[in-house]
Parts: C-alpha cells; sequence; structure tokens
C-alpha cells in the first residue's frame, strides 16, 4: 500500500476500568480524589498516552498522562450484563 498507514494498535498501558492512583499530589487541590477509574483513552501527549478518569465518591473527572498514574490494589469494577 502505498502513503502513509495510521497506526491503530494502542498504546495505553492501563484498560478502562482499571483504578488507578496519582503518583504526585503537587499542586493538587487537598480536596481532590487519590484513586481514580480509567473512563477512556485519549490521544497521546508529549508521547505520553493520556486517560480520562473519574472517582465518583468525590464526582471528580480529570485528564492526566500514564507517566503521571500507577495502577492500584483495587481489582476493576465488573461490568453489567
Amino acid at each position: 500500500m502505498a502513503g502513509k498507514m495510521k497506526c491503530t494498535v494502542s498504546t495505553h498501558r492501563f484498560p478502562i476500568g482499571q483504578t488507578v492512583r496519582l503518583k504526585s499530589r503537587k499542586g493538587l487541590s487537598p480536596k481532590a480524589a487519590e484513586i481514580y477509574r480509567i473512563t477512556a483513552y485519549l490521544p497521546a501527549r508529549d508521547n505520553s498516552p493520556q486517560y480520562r478518569m473519574r472517582n465518583d465518591e468525590v464526582a471528580q473527572e480529570r485528564v492526566t498522562q500514564e507517566v503521571d498514574i500507577e495502577p492500584t490494589e483495587i481489582a476493576p469494577a465488573a461490568k453489567a450484563e
């Protein structure tokens, strides 16, 4: 095939539904949540995949880069059937 091909392979390390923790709380409000659930994949920024994530307990959503989060010991929420 001639021309450029767009790569469709996901480079995201964490699956949707995974619970994650922010590695650093520097610059965040003391009221900001610590644990979030990945809700969507976003395009990379500065070669780092981005995620939309949510904490339902404090009704917070945020966008963050993969380098700023780490997995937690909490298992992902089960999908409703």
